[in-house]
């Protein structure tokens, strides 16, 4: 698989997780080109303000290896993390993010996020994490989309 492979994997499991009434926010984590763990949101599931799909992804990965150190992991996120996320990423030593829409696209669809990109928490905290963003923008978009016509969507 490729980098666009994997992170149609992630939108896969954020459509997944809106036919489930969650939010549109997919993840997957990869290493040595085998997957990990790809799975969605479960914040609405499981009344957790911090299941965000990358958390859930770092959760299911740690537990699969049996180990809290991710290194040599890369996380495709449909969504640019929040800082909550982004950190997770940083203390789980992974070492890249791949993601799609921006944190300014999911303050648009209506969700609290703060506006602290992932280059900037990079940069100031001096993380080695790499950042990589705007990959399948539109296909990433299309979640938002879908997600703003269900009629019991709920943003946190």
């Amino acid at each position: 698989m490729n980098h666009h492979e994997y992170m149609r994997l992630a939108i896969q499991k954020a459509y997944e997780g809106i036919k489930k009434g969650q939010s549109p926010f997919g993840a997957c984590i990869v290493k040595n080109d085998e997957v990990i763990s790809a799975t969605h949101s479960h914040v609405l599931l499981h009344t957790d303000s911090t299941a965000h799909a990358e958390v859930q992804a770092i959760r299911d990965a740690c537990m699969k290896l049996k180990t809290i150190d991710l290194s040599g992991c890369t996380i495709y996120s449909t969504c640019e993390p929040c800082p909550m996320c982004f950190s997770a990423i940083h203390w789980a030593r992974i070492s890249q993010i791949y993601y799609g829409a921006t944190i300014a696209d999911a303050k648009s669809a209506g969700f609290n996020e703060l506006f602290i990109s992932n280059k900037v928490m990079k940069k100031q905290s001096r993380s080695p994490v790499e950042v990589a963003g705007g990959m399948l923008v539109e296909e990433n978009h299309q979640l938002f989309q879908i997600w703003m016509k269900q009629p019991d969507k709920q943003a946190y």
